[in-house]
């Protein structure tokens, strides 16, 4: 297991010394909180199965302690799984199921063309450069090698997010960034494009999780190592009269008949495909066989002129 990779990124969001650290604290015991984690493995692990494609070669892209490969169906013919994670712990923890290293997702140590798959399971939320993470990405895949990721999105914590800025706004008399700014769906399809894949597709779920207090969250999220590490954050101690009032705003705005709260997690999936000859090509505009009009048994209206409401168009 090695080390490769650093901090050198132009668009600091996040400070990736501290998201090392926030997963290297978390990996000893991640096992107690990796529901999420194993959730969102076997949802991709599915996703791949139903491509109906074998993958000799795969890495798995922030692959904590390893738990993808405990999911992934041996009729996918995977024959070499390589983790890679940018905490050395959790790098350790999956070399002992297999070759793993610890580098960055935006310096990827591999060859172009080295893989049949990259599947990536709740990692690139943290990445700065995300285009750039996914172009990476790509390189390294084998022509019409298959890119699946799984990320969180931006209706994630909003509940957290909202309560925590209400109390800091009430005690302290000011705001600091303490959850991620996670990625909006409209805008990944546009960053897998401009990364250079072909054929993506982009969709998303939206998980709920209750717990028994927000401050029971808040610790499962530090043992998911997911911990803020905003760069912007507010680097002096908060005072535990904010976390206090926190809990009393959740619990009262996101509280279930039975005393718990709710906490949301929306997965956004990104999926598409190294470029090759043969994989399907958009139609030139003007190419096609058949107009749209007589498909609908509808009068035809040109660009520009649109009909008003009970009057025909010409």
């Amino acid at each position: 297991m090695d080390y490769i990779g650093g901090m050198t990124d132009q668009m600091l969001v996040f400070d990736r010394r501290q998201v090392r650290r926030n997963r290297d604290r978390a990996a000893a015991g991640f096992a107690a909180h990796d529901f999420l984690k194993r959730e969102i493995s076997e949802r991709v692990a599915d996703r791949m199965g139903d491509i109906q494609r074998r993958f000799p070669r795969l890495l798995d892209l922030g692959c904590h302690s390893g738990v993808l490969r405990d999911s992934l169906d041996p009729r996918l013919g995977i024959e070499w799984i390589v983790g890679m994670d940018p905490s050395e712990r959790f790098a350790q923890q999956a070399a002992t199921h297999g070759p793993a290293l610890a580098a960055e997702e935006e310096y990827l140590p591999f060859a172009p063309a080295s893989f049949d798959a990259v599947v990536s399971a709740l990692s690139l939320h943290w990445v700065n450069d995300l285009p750039g993470a996914l172009v990476q990405a790509r390189l390294c895949l084998k022509p019409d090698g298959l890119f699946l990721g799984a990320m969180l999105g931006g209706e994630t914590l909003h509940e957290l997010r909202a309560v925590l800025t209400e109390a800091e706004s009430e005690v302290l008399g000011g705001v600091g960034p303490r959850v991620s700014p996670f990625a909006e769906l409209q805008d990944a399809a546009g960053l897998m494009q401009r990364a250079g894949f072909a054929l993506p597709v982009v969709d998303s779920d939206l998980l709920t999780v209750t717990y028994e207090n927000a401050f029971l969250l808040m610790r499962e999220l530090r043992g998911m190592g997911e911990g803020n590490a905003v760069a912007g954050r507010r680097k002096s101690a908060t005072p535990k009269s904010v976390f206090l009032r926190a809990a009393e705003i959740y619990q009262r705005r996101h509280g279930t008949p039975d005393g718990r709260i709710v906490a949301s997690f929306q997965i956004i999936y990104l999926t598409g495909w190294a470029p090759h000859p043969s994989q399907q090509k958009p139609l030139r505009p003007g190419s096609a066989a058949h107009r749209l009009a007589d498909a609908l048994n509808a009068a035809e209206q040109p660009a520009g002129d649109p009909a008003t409401p009970g009057r025909k168009a010409p």
